[in-house]
């Protein structure tokens, strides 16, 4: 099983989508991080503005480490951004900074879907951890119940990956609305923000097809689709 041939055909979609996605995003990243905006503005500086124009004044940013590591805490009510988001007046880190704010003003109107997310990350952790090595595990041994549990267990990491993508897809969209309603940016500034955003957002799409693929696989070699 371990090199199933079978595997590649539903495996490989989501990879090669995936290094697709991550090129996109590298390279539109890199390209605008270079581009100052107008009026200056750290990405810091962008989502105090937008958190302070729809009234989430109790939404506090800190700076974390990583590349692109930037993420909303509803939890503790924090948007953390990276250093090249947090530190730099450029196009890219305005359009970063402006779709992690959507999500904790996704989180101030209780969007559903983010909900439904928030819910489902620490079956979607243990699914995506443990789940496999149940499935590997009941397969080997021709524990069929145990293998199921495997399954059973990573389609919660599955449908998590699916939730994601109405989640960030939402987020970008009020990003780019509140950019140009608060004169964040100017003139063709969003067409930078569009190309760094929709980017991203292939690597959730990415993800999701990766996910499925696997978890479409597991169930063909249960179900008897693939006789050893």
């Amino acid at each position: 099983m371990f090199f199933d041939p079978l595997y590649l055909i539903f495996a490989l979609p989501g990879l090669l989508l995936g290094l697709y996605a991550q090129s996109r995003v590298k390279s539109n990243f890199n390209k605008y991080a270079k581009v100052r905006t107008a009026r200056n503005v750290t990405g810091a500086e962008v989502a105090r503005q937008l958190l302070d124009a729809q009234g989430l004044y109790d939404v506090a940013i800190e700076e974390t480490q990583g590349f692109l590591s930037d993420h909303y805490d509803p939890r503790s009510k924090v948007l953390r951004l990276s250093p090249d988001v947090y530190r730099t007046p450029s196009i890219a880190a305005a359009g970063v900074a402006a779709h992690e704010m959507g999500h904790a003003l996704q989180d101030a109107g209780g969007y559903f879907p983010l909900q439904i997310r928030s819910a489902l990350v620490p079956a979607a952790q243990f699914g995506s951890s443990l789940a496999p090595w149940l499935f590997i595990g009941g397969f080997l041994l021709n524990f069929t119940s145990l293998a199921w549990v495997g399954v059973i267990m990573f389609a919660a990491a599955v449908l998590f990956t699916i939730v994601t993508l109405p989640v960030e897809f939402d987020a970008s969209k009020r990003a780019k609305q509140l950019l140009v309603s608060n004169s964040v940016l100017i003139g063709d500034e969003i067409d930078g923000v569009n190309k760094v955003l929709n980017a991203a957002a292939w690597t959730y799409v990415a993800a999701a097809v990766s996910a499925i693929g696997t978890l479409l696989y597991y169930v063909l070699l249960l179900s008897g689709g693939r006789r050893r």
